[in-house]
């Protein structure tokens, strides 16, 4: 059983060392499984690549999808969130300086930078915020979107980058990064020419990104591999799509990296 414990008033509650659990019984019922954090912020970000209305749908209900959704509108973008649909209407011409405030909150923000690249040819990003898990550099990111011809620098805890053109590039990660790949990704939608990422993650989230893409009209070969081919193309249109299920599988012997 338990110990008991003393509270205030001499209350009494007993503190559970274990629990004995009975098998055998057969379980039955339907479960719904809301879509994943990982992803939907990335789909989100993705949006910025076409002018225009995309839907999201089955999205997790978590604090993170507002505040992505403040810092697409802090790019001109108009959001609604109504419980597990997001709404984003992207102008014609979104802003390339994200917000200080919006970014911070929220590390996964930072996936922004490829698509304003690639719709904008300019980004300017705070470096981003939200959980403190440690340090992730964006050596990798920067580094992929130079290879696609743009310029990136760190600047007052800022990233800032321009390109006059995007260009097709062999590119190689040095470890499996998945934000580095969805950046990079998302840039290359848009570059003149054929892009190839090796060594990219293969985490479902990026999966899922892959599959909205396509829908956008992307070009893209090896989706699940670790070789990602990216044929570019001149623009993509809005679509509706539906986030994937929290608790897709990660490909065997694989351990998400950012």
């Amino acid at each position: 059983m338990g110990a008991p414990v003393r509270g205030r008033r001499d209350s009494v509650a007993l503190v559970v060392e274990h629990f004995a659990v009975s098998g055998g019984a057969r379980l039955e019922g339907v479960v719904d499984v809301v879509g994943a954090k990982n992803s939907v912020l990335k789909l989100m970000a993705a949006a910025l690549l076409a002018e225009g209305t995309t839907t999201l749908t089955n999205c997790p209900e978590i604090l993170d999808v507002p505040l992505m959704a403040d810092v697409l509108r802090s790019l001109g973008c108009t959001v609604a969130v109504d419980h597990d649909t997001v709404t984003i209407d992207v102008p014609a011409e979104p802003g390339a300086q994200a917000d200080y405030r919006s970014v911070s909150k929220l590390r996964a923000s930072v996936c922004v930078l490829g698509p304003l690249v690639a719709r904008c040819r300019q980004a300017i990003v705070p470096l981003p915020g939200g959980d403190a898990i440690g340090s992730r550099p964006l050596d990798m990111h920067q580094a992929g979107l130079r290879k696609l011809g743009a310029t990136t620098e760190i600047e007052h805890g800022r990233v800032v980058a321009h390109a006059d053109e995007l260009r097709g590039a062999q590119i190689w990660l040095d470890f499996p990064s998945v934000g580095a790949t969805e950046n990079i990704l998302m840039a290359a939608v848009l570059a003149d020419g054929v892009t190839v990422i090796d060594n990219a993650a293969r985490e479902p989230e990026i999966v899922d990104l892959c599959t909205m893409l396509q829908q956008m009209g992307a070009k893209i070969d090896g989706v699940g591999s670790s070789t990602l081919t990216v044929h570019g193309v001149t623009g993509l249109e809005p679509t509706e799509h539906r986030v994937i299920a929290t608790g897709s599988s990660v490909p065997p012997g694989r351990s998400p990296r950012r």
